[in-house]
């Protein structure tokens, strides 16, 4: 067996065509005529028949499997034997594969810039090899629609999901001995199949024309024990390509892995939304209902008890699993950082001993080639850390899992070198105020290190199955962040999952606050919850009962809520956030920003680097500004704000939607008049802009207070408001009330015609455009679609603002005395008038 890299080799010789057409030129046209005459075939004597070589050929047609790989084919064992032979690529697929399911990942390996990341998935199909006739055909198998086989209704459920095929095959000869069919496959990767390509939004986006063939080619094919990994490179006409726009041309490198899933699926464990977790979702119409019903489940690795073990498991001791769950260590990464990646993989160790089993998860070094030369990162029976040398600021922890069962294959994290700058920056600008350890544009490695574990062990928590919890960094007080007690025995947040990142809410009094979040107890109660083995359950619906009473033991406790991500109204499970009150967290969070801004040029030089620019500093002033406005974001999410609380039927308390209490709304606005409205010296150090930037600061601000005043003023969040209204009555933040505060606060020189500030003259512009907005912008079709516009109260509401607003201009203008001022309130006046009356 040779274990080669096959790659594709295209072309004909110059040469032979040159000689080709010569010799074509010198036909004369009586050689020419001659050669169309047809004579009669002189009869073989019997001794020439006897020496002719005979073609073999098989009763069924097919060649002999020696004429199709020929000797001096490049052959690779595996999952199928893979064949090289002339530049053509064939798969020697055994009988016994034929009708077994496998799963398809396509990923981009490699891409050019503006197109995607290199491991980032853009499709997953379910597959199925199957013989008609002289083909083999390649179906995509769904189970979004199921039924158990010994149901009466399981035929109609296959009969209205005809598996598609994604290609046929010409059988070119029987396998070796006889045995399984043998398949050329090259056109499937090197010619436009679009389930394996680049992702129909690519093509729309870039106007893709066509795959250009004559740039297209396969690199390698390698074939390994339970998986194939195809890696070729496709280029495609394109008419708005994002990168390399005059070649018209986009070239990307795919990899399509086909995955063996096991012959017996692993049994299911049914999801529940009040525990977070990565899950498969099919409709199941083999279930008791008077409708098609949804069936979600888990999507985890399959960690079973030992026979021999299963005693000492029911009386309570920690047990191995039959199987670790082993992550390697990608060879290109750096030594220095490999400690912390392992470290960040066992932390969940700890959690898997809340779900029965010790040694559950471990990380090692990958072998050497002389130690395992048959080993590789794209084999399938090993997950790594690949290791990437990219400026993305970023890693990624995704999974392949089994459609049918949800069991976890196998998972490659991702990690790109850059993501330490990421850490550095967030590092900095959230502890640099109380830490030395954070006061500069390099950490030492044993901090850089701490930083790497951190990402790690949430990278590694996302390929256990559990998604980000944003509820979890909500459990906590404010001021328990601030205790060295507190946060050594539970961290910033009760979940590694959450994005709450380091601790920004210890003030420098604060001695011995710990500043990183940890596998925590949500996360230790989640992985027991996925993992633990019911050894009494037969069936999935056996261990309900059980699943539900352990979230009934953790029920009303914050530690233990589920919060998802993407929830835009909810103040109680945001990105980036610390804390059950995001007013008081963000004054603290301000204090240590001021702290740091007098700083900033201290910290960002380097004494071994006297001659160095300033990039370092101009970047770390805006990572600056941008702490500030997740600050702003946090708070003005409680304006508006409802709860979500997932909860289930029979629980003493049924409430899922709950809104923000009108205190907390009217202080969330308060905050943002006094914080972000009001001008704020500390934001414009000319020490640091005069290094960075000739122009542009002014601006910076304008947009920090803007988009702000924009999100308060949205369609959704107004809408929210009405509602509360109607259903609460004066207990509600009305939508007079808030908009009458917004608008005090924005314009609160009039009252005394007091000198308006630049900032504050551009963001009451930015009012009366809003309001502009919202009295004749068509939201139909959009996201706020749900809500009338023109049906609802908010364009009364928004020209009854403007009214109180000219009238209140009106009276200031003769009260005012700055020039600048007053031309400004003058010129909003002309602005009101032609945005009530346009004609």
């Amino acid at each position: 067996m040779k274990n080669t890299n096959f790659r594709l080799k295209t072309g004909i010789s110059l040469g032979l065509l040159l000689s080709f057409f010569l010799n074509l030129s010198l036909l004369t046209e009586a050689e020419a005529q001659r050669r169309k005459r047809t004579y009669p075939k002189e009869k073989a004597t019997q001794a020439e028949e006897s020496e002719a070589p005979k073609k073999e050929v098989f009763k069924d047609g097919l060649k002999p499997y020696k004429e199709v790989i020929k000797d001096g084919a490049h052959s690779r064992e595996g999952l199928f034997d893979v064949h090289l032979v002339d530049g053509a690529y064939f798969y020697e697929i055994p009988e016994e594969m034929l009708g077994r399911e496998m799963l398809m990942v396509t990923t981009i390996a490699k891409t050019a810039s503006g197109i995607g990341y290199g491991g980032e998935r853009t499709n997953t199909q379910m597959l199925r090899w199957d013989k008609k006739d002289k083909n083999l055909l390649l179906r995509v198998v769904s189970y979004s629609n199921t039924a158990s086989d010994s149901l009466p209704i399981y035929e109609a459920v296959r009969n209205s999901n005809l598996e598609p095929i994604l290609y046929r095959f010409d059988i070119k000869s029987k396998g070796k001995d006889e045995k399984g069919w043998v398949v050329e496959v090259t056109d499937l990767f090197s010619k436009d199949v679009p389930a394996l390509g680049l992702q129909k939004s690519r093509r729309t986006q870039y106007k893709v024309s066509r795959l250009d063939t004559d740039r297209s080619y396969i690199d390698t094919i390698r074939s390994f024990p339970m998986n194939i990994e195809a890696r070729y490179v496709l280029t495609y006409a394109a008419a708005a390509p994002p990168s390399n726009a005059s070649t018209g041309l986009i070239t990307v490198e795919m990899n399509s892995s086909m995955v063996l899933l096991p012959e017996e699926p692993m049994m299911q464990r049914l999801a529940d939304q009040r525990v977070g977790w990565f899950s498969t979702r099919v409709t199941d119409y083999g279930l008791d209902a008077q409708k098609a019903s949804r069936r979600t489940y888990l999507d985890r690795w399959r960690l079973e008890v030992k026979e021999e073990d299963m005693e000492k498991f029911k009386a309570g001791e920690l047990v191995e699993p039959k199987k670790q769950i082993v992550y390697y260590i990608d060879p290109a990464t750096p030594k220095k950082w490999v400690p912390y990646l392992k470290a960040g993989v066992e932390d969940w160790n700890a959690a898997f001993e809340e779900a029965g089993f010790k040694n559950a998860i471990v990380a090692k070094d990958a072998p050497s080639p002389e130690e395992d030369p048959e080993w590789h990162p794209e084999d399938a029976r090993y997950s790594v850390i690949r290791y990437f040398a990219s400026d993305i600021q970023n890693a990624y922890g995704p999974h392949v899992s089994d459609p049918r069962s949800g069991e976890i294959i196998e998972s490659d994290i991702g990690w790109y070198h850059n993501v330490m700058n990421l850490l550095r920056n967030w590092f900095f600008v959230q502890t640099a105020a109380i830490n030395p350890d954070a006061r500069g544009v390099a950490f030492k490695d044993e901090v850089m290190g701490r930083l790497i574990r951190f990402v790690s062990a949430h990278e590694v928590g996302h390929t256990l199955g559990l998604p980000h919890n944003f509820a979890s960094s909500f459990a906590y007080p404010v001021d328990s962040l601030r205790s060295a007690t507190f946060t050594r025995e539970f961290g910033t947040a009760p979940s590694i999952m959450d994005y709450a990142r380091f601790n920004y809410i210890a003030q420098p009094e604060d001695e011995g606050v710990h500043l990183y979040p940890e596998v925590g107890p949500y996360d230790k109660y989640a992985i027991a919850w996925g993992y633990r083995p019911i050894p009494e359950a037969k069936t999935p619906e056996e261990e309900q009962a059980i699943l539900d009473q352990w979230i009934r033991e953790k029920q009303g406790d914050p530690v233990y809520r589920y919060g998802r991500q993407g929830n835009p109204y909810d103040p109680s499970t945001q990105s980036e956030d610390l804390g059950n009150d995001a007013m008081k967290a963000s004054a603290y969070g301000i204090e240590n920003l001021k702290r740091i801004v007098p700083n900033l040029i201290e910290w960002t030089a380097e004494e071994d680097k006297p001659f160095k620019d300033y990039s370092d500093l101009q970047e770390l002033y805006g990572q600056v500004l941008a702490q500030f406005s997740r600050y702003m974001g946090h708070v003005r999410t409680n304006i508006g704000g409802i709860y979500e609380v997932y909860k289930a039927t029979g629980q003493e308390e049924e409430a899922v939607y709950t809104h923000v209490d009108k205190a907390r709304q009217k202080e969330a606005m308060d905050f943002l008049v006094e914080e972000l409205f009001a001008t704020q010296d500390w934001w414009t150090d000319e020490a640091i802009t005069r290094r960075t930037q000739e122009f542009g600061i002014v601006d910076r601000i304008r947009t920090l207070q803007v988009t702000t005043l924009n999100g308060i003023l949205e369609w959704g969040r107004l809408g929210r408001i009405i509602e509360n209204e109607a259903l609460n009555g004066d207990a509600a933040y009305g939508l007079l009330e808030m908009m009458d505060d917004l608008s005090e606060g924005i314009w609160s020189e009039l009252a005394k015609g007091e000198s308006i500030p630049i900032n504050r003259r551009s963001l009451q512009r930015a009012h009366l455009e809003r309001l502009e907005f919202l009295l004749s912008e068509d939201v139909s079709g959009r996201a706020a679609s749900s809500l009338n516009a023109s049906q609802s109260d908010i364009r009364p509401a928004a020209r009854a603002s403007l009214k109180n607003l000219q009238q209140r201009i009106q009276r200031a203008i003769p009260r005012t005395n700055d020039r600048m001022s007053k031309l400004h309130l003058e010129d909003c006046l002309e602005r009101i008038k032609k945005i009530l009356d346009p004609s």
